[in-house]
């Protein structure tokens, strides 16, 4: 990439010239036409951007749609352009389900491993001692705000071995400068990062902002409910999460994230953390800026800086909230021991493996009114906008460990279906990649739930009555 913004600095000059010699000679032959497109829902777009500039660096004609294209604008330009390939690009899962819609030809993965039912999974939940367990209160419950939080503060906190990966250089950092192979590749690469970076913190380029809360809460079964306040009378939301139901051996549990809060039957107080964060606002005129100068080296470079930034945001406000629930007060880490993680807790996120349904963000968009009070959206497919944007859960249980939900059962589909008040379709759709049964082969047939069944009726190809769903 960085030899191509030579090339295409290069060809720019000569653009004129070879415009000119092209039409003298009846025209020149390229290797092929390309369309390139981040499908519909997703902004994630470095891979086909680090695609299209190589392509374009080797004749290849490349037709770039851009982000959230849909898959009509995708199949109209491919036929009125006559192109040879279409690339599709995206991140989330969703985005693989609208990649077999458009290309037609990716079939899902119907893999069947063993199951236990929904109740046999239950029953192997991990246990917790509830009696004894440490379950601190916050020094405040509900919502606050960050807004153009100094980048400079975040950059102590940086992983940079996920940025080498970005660019194909495998290895941590800072190991990776000794490597061998691509050692020197590595440092001139880390020196272009910090001198970008140290411009974008300086002349502030990128604007951080984020917010996050605590709150009271309890499980009920799978379910985690929020209150209000400490009375714990009045439902604020609701979080629905998935349990593993592989046949595990034993001494293993089929876990959920619901287990590590503390059941509404016990009566205990317990509380669940919520955050949004991005440092990507400030993002689009930035890249225009080096793309307008042919520098997809260094419009690359930004979006890999901000996502590393975005993360870094997201390490620094999981170590204020647990100062400010108190169980993180003494902590003394260093650098390396928070990005391995050695603290307590964990911060999920939704559409990640213990957390696979991307649609509880909406759930977390809502109880922090994200839009407002950090400047992110979601898309129609939940990916986050901008896309260097970090979103989730914490838990603060010292047992709470992130996990693989993995494939789930038709039994269990059909619960959540009931407790998220979500057509079954929708949760077919949204959860695809866990099914472990194909959709279209079940023709409805209902299966048994532990769910009490809602008592208005309506039609639903689960087979069960149930008020209209979303």
């Amino acid at each position: 990439v960085k030899s191509a913004r030579v090339m295409k600095k290069a060809v720019a000059c000569l653009l004129p010239f070879m415009e000119a010699e092209k039409q003298a000679s009846g025209g020149v032959q390229g290797k092929g036409k390309i369309l390139l497109a981040t499908v519909k829902g997703d902004v994630h777009d470095i891979g086909k951007n680090i695609v299209g500039v190589v392509l374009g660096c080797n004749n290849y004609e490349v037709i770039d749609l851009g982000v959230m294209v849909p898959c009509e604008k995708i199949l109209k330009t491919a036929r009125d352009a006559k192109v040879d390939m279409i690339g599709l690009s995206g991140l989330i899962t969703p985005s693989l389900d609208e990649m077999v819609h458009v290309a037609r030809e990716m079939a899902r993965e119907d893999a069947q491993v063993p199951l236990l039912t929904l109740e046999e999974a239950r029953a192997r939940k991990r246990p917790i001692d509830w009696r004894t367990a440490d379950l601190p209160k916050p020094v405040f419950t509900g919502v606050r705000a960050l807004d153009r939080f100094p980048l400079d503060r975040l950059v102590p906190y940086i992983d940079w071995s996920p940025f080498f990966h970005t660019w194909e250089l495998r290895g941590h950092y800072p190991a990776i400068f000794e490597d061998a192979r691509v050692g020197s590749k590595a440092k001139e690469l880390f020196d272009d990062a910090r001198r970008l970076l140290d411009e974008i913190v300086s002349r502030k380029l990128l604007t951080a902002r984020a917010v996050y809360g605590l709150f009271p809460a309890n499980s009920v079964v799978d379910d985690i409910e929020l209150y209000t306040d400490e009375s714990r009378s009045a439902v604020l939301t609701t979080f629905h999460t998935l349990r593993q139901q592989a046949d595990k051996p034993e001494g293993q549990f089929n876990q959920a994230l619901a287990d590590f809060i503390a059941p509404k039957s016990t009566h205990l107080a317990d509380y669940l953390g919520a955050f949004a964060v991005t440092t990507g606002i400030g993002i689009e005129a930035l890249c225009e800026r080096f793309e307008k100068e042919h520098d997809d080296y260094n419009s690359i470079m930004t979006k890999a800086l901000a996502d590393r930034l975005a993360e870094a945001f997201a390490e620094w406000l999981h170590k204020k909230a647990r100062e400010d629930w108190g169980y993180g007060a003494s902590e003394t880490l260093s650098h390396e021991e928070l990005i391995r993680e050695r603290y307590r807790g964990i911060r999920p996120a939704p559409g990640y493996p213990a957390c696979p349904d991307h649609t509880e963000k909406r759930s977390l968009f809502d109880l922090l009114d994200v839009e407002k009070n950090a400047g992110i959206h979601l898309t129609e497919s939940f990916a986050m906008y901008p896309a260097s944007s970090v979103s989730g859960l914490y838990f603060a249980h010292p047992e709470a460990k992130y996990f693989s939900v993995g494939k789930i059962g038709r039994d269990q589909v059909l619960d959540y279906h009931l407790r998220k008040r979500m057509n079954l379709r929708a949760v077919e759709r949204w959860l695809s990649p866990n099914l472990n049964y194909d959709p279209d082969q079940t023709g409805g047939r209902p299966a048994s739930v532990s769910t009490a069944e809602p008592d208005t009726p309506a039609s639903c190809s689960c087979g069960l009555p149930h008020p209209v769903m979303k």
